[in-house]
């Protein structure tokens, strides 16, 4: 077993390399990745069988990390309008108990949030110790969405912006720091950036509007932020180049094929969990000797006809099966 466990971890971290951005490497996201890579997965229906694989491992692997309560992991989701974030979290997070993952989406800032420093909301969304954290959007709107729209810096009434160029190469180093001191403090970082074509975008826009229940998915907003995409390729390749750390990196994960996407997006998540990897508690000889005289009560109040402890001998049995 424990064989066959280090086989599918070194499997999942050979295929998520490829999406890994190195720490320190200058990326131009047009040229070194394809929206459409699939890894030579030929079929939708196998990379539907992976999914199925690694939502288990997941679910698996989750229950460990809230028994254990010592660490947490914090889920990073950056794309554009379209991208598939909210479908990711979804069908990635299927099976998985809800009470060990938090979800926190990030829009407009409020008054209130624009009152505080532009970390400040996002320190107030982290998971706690045995959960996972997902960010649909997440603190990279600060040098993406503000730095294609100038204009929203002003309404965060910084004392001395020190212009514009100068804002995003602090913010850069602050995000660092600041994932740097969550690490240091028990939280793994990972994020993903769901790259999605221009034409992939076009057509699912279109779906939205053509498909009267997903109408409501549709704004008008979503078409005047695509006018600025060359802009938007270049805010996220600066990002990804400046903030791919070795203590919090980033994957470039192809969202062309929605299926694709969410297998990548699980075994990222997979391999976080496998490295962390977590256990559950020894409950200590003390624990143990209670548990036993536990176990002898409820044995005695077995009713006559019942097995006297039903896991035990399904248990014996299928040990008994596998010999």
């Amino acid at each position: 077993m424990a064989d066959e466990l280090t086989r599918r971890a070194r499997r999942i971290a050979e295929f998520i390399e490829p999406l890994r951005v190195p720490p320190g490497e200058k990326v131009d996201l047009g040229r070194d990745f394809d929206p459409r890579y699939k890894a030579g997965i030929k079929k939708k229906t196998d990379g539907q069988r992976l999914l199925r694989e690694g939502v288990d491992m997941l679910a698996e692997l989750q229950r460990r990390l809230a028994a254990d309560g010592t660490r947490g992991v914090l889920l990073c989701l950056q794309a554009l309008d379209a991208g598939g974030k909210d479908g990711t979290i979804r069908h990635v997070m299927t099976g998985v108990n809800p009470q060990g993952v938090h979800v926190a989406g990030f829009k407009v800032p409020s008054p209130e949030e624009l009152a505080h420093d532009y970390l400040w909301r996002y320190a107030n969304r982290l998971p706690r110790r045995g959960e996972i954290g997902i960010f649909n959007r997440s603190q990279y709107e600060e040098v993406l969405v503000v730095r294609v729209h100038p204009e929203l810096l002003d309404r965060q009434r910084l004392p001395d912006p020190g212009g514009h160029k100068s804002v995003w190469k602090r913010r850069y180093r602050q995000i660092n720091d600041w994932e740097r001191y969550l690490t240091e403090n028990g939280y793994s970082v990972v994020k993903v950036f769901l790259n999605l074509s221009k034409e992939e975008q076009r057509t699912r826009f279109l779906k939205r509007i053509d498909v009267p229940e997903r109408n409501w998915k549709f704004s008008a907003a979503d078409v005047r932020e695509r006018a600025h995409w060359d802009d938007y390729q270049r805010a996220f390749s600066e990002m990804l180049s400046a903030t791919s750390t070795r203590w919090a990196p980033w994957y470039v994960v192809p969202a062309d094929r929605k299926w694709f996407a969410r297998v990548c997006a699980a075994a990222v998540l997979v391999h976080t969990l496998i490295e962390i990897d977590p256990r559950y508690p020894d409950v200590g000889e003390a624990a143990r000797r209670e548990l036993a005289q536990a176990r002898e009560q409820l044995v005695k109040e077995a009713p006559a006809g019942a097995p006297p402890d039903p896991y035990a001998s399904s248990a014996d049995a299928e040990r008994r099966r596998k010999r």
